[in-house]
């Protein structure tokens, strides 16, 4: 059986190109964004109190990345390719609606999404997260559909990641520690509002975001940045007007990270003091339990807050005739 796919939104990935994009989808694709919303709640299950949101999301991606979302009745699939790899495409989600699965929807929507990846140059197509704007790092083991549907269609697992999960009821008091800090010179801050949201960077206590932004660019990378500028919530410490660490949250809706703390602040114990603070602003937005996403440090997680491994990730890749 086959199943129409049509375009619903899609951004070029230029300045110029986002604009044209963010024009198009408010006139255009609203109601695409809005029916996609509604078979991803249906879909994903296991993301059931963000996945509407999630779309949306997909949908503000950086203004150099190329994107697209593509329908056909009761499914959808998004697929991007960012600048920095351009021979690279993510197919960023795949959702088919219950009540339509089991009917060749979902092969059809990643067979198109991967003819768009080949009109944009890419030379392999993969389930696998597209930093800094994505949603999971790769096929949660438990959509195990999805990931036999992508063996299926000739993707090989390539690697494998995991979140940890955090509960939001365990103690998160960092009044001690501050004051430790303190004694050593080190203030904590939490950073100004979020680039984007009108608010300016005035709304912390601190200098600023963009500060805190240059400074994970300087130490690690523009993904982080990105993220960084556009979290919900941002705590970093400085001394003497130094950025010393910071965490995020919200970058990706619900979930915590990145976080990272320079070498001046190692064995300070200031990555601890960012972690508490961050996920206390998770639970004052009335979560329960956060996801601390793409994990690396276990320990450090466990140890800081008692978070504990959960979700599992395959990373699937293949090339692209």
């Amino acid at each position: 059986m086959s199943h129409a796919v049509r375009t619903f939104m899609s951004a070029a990935g230029s300045a110029a190109g986002s604009a044209v994009g963010s024009a198009v989808g408010s006139a255009v694709g609203s109601a695409g964004l809005a029916e996609a919303a509604e078979v991803a709640a249906a879909a994903l299950t296991l993301d059931a109190g963000d996945a509407a949101g999630l779309v949306g999301f997909l949908s503000r991606p950086p203004a150099d990345r190329r994107w697209t979302a593509l329908a056909t009745d009761g499914g959808v699939v998004m697929a991007s390719i960012s600048a920095t790899d351009p021979h690279a495409g993510h197919i960023d989600l795949l959702a088919v609606h219950p009540s339509a699965q089991g009917q060749g929807r979902g092969r059809a929507l990643v067979g198109a999404a991967e003819d768009w990846l080949r009109g944009q140059g890419a030379r392999q197509a993969l389930f696998a997260g597209n930093p800094p704007c994505y949603l999971w790092p790769g096929i949660d083991v438990r959509y195990t559909a999805a990931a036999c549907l992508a063996e299926s269609l000739g993707y090989h697992r390539y690697d494998v990641a995991w979140n940890m999960t955090a509960d939001l009821s365990t103690d998160l008091s960092v009044e001690d520690d501050l004051l430790r800090l303190e004694r050593s010179g080190v203030r904590v801050h939490a950073a100004g509002a979020p680039v984007g949201n009108g608010a300016g960077d005035g709304a912390g206590d601190g200098p600023g975001r963009e500060h805190v932004t240059a400074f994970v660019l300087d130490h690690w990378n523009e993904r982080w940045a990105w993220e960084a500028a556009h979290a919900t919530g941002l705590h970093y410490a400085e001394r003497d007007g130094h950025v010393l660490g910071f965490a995020a949250w919200g970058a990706r809706p619900g979930w915590f990270g990145p976080m990272g703390t320079s070498p001046d602040a190692r064995g300070l114990g200031v990555g601890r003091v960012l972690l508490r603070r961050c996920l206390a602003d998770q639970r004052a937005a009335g979560q329960t339990s956060a996801q601390i996403g793409w994990v690396g440090p276990l320990r450090f997680y466990s140890h800081a807050v008692g978070a504990r491994a959960e979700r599992v990730f395959w990373l699937y890749r293949r090339e692209l005739a």
